[in-house]
């Protein structure tokens, strides 16, 4: 008998932690040929509240940071995404973006950061 894989089960990212979605519910994201290759949770009405409680929570905090902090914070994110473009275009391109526009979508992020 052939083996299932385990597909990847994402949690969403709220005030630093990774809690489960309250809903319960995902969907499968498929790659262009149709395979599952991830399943994706869908956020609720209450995940949304407390995201959004999270920001509120964590925006003073972020404002009394100085502009160059800030600066410096945003330049890191930025570092360490084009540090892994090669994953995040492979990634695009798993669910059916051509090679051109994955990279063109992943440069695009890291830029406006």
């Amino acid at each position: 008998m052939e083996r299932l894989s385990v597909l990847k089960t994402y949690k969403l990212y709220i005030g630093g932690a990774f809690p489960r979605t309250e809903s319960g519910r995902y969907f499968v994201v498929e790659d262009a040929k149709q395979t599952g290759i991830a399943n994706l949770c869908t956020a609720s009405r209450k995940d949304f509240r407390n995201a959004v409680v999270a920001a509120r929570k964590a925006q003073g905090a972020w404002a009394d940071k100085t502009a160059y902090n800030r600066s410096q914070i945003l330049y890191r994110i930025a570092e360490m995404a084009e540090g892994r473009m090669d994953q995040f275009v492979g990634e695009l391109k798993a669910i059916g973006l051509s090679p051109a526009k994955a990279r063109a979508e992943v440069e695009t992020a890291i830029d406006r950061i």
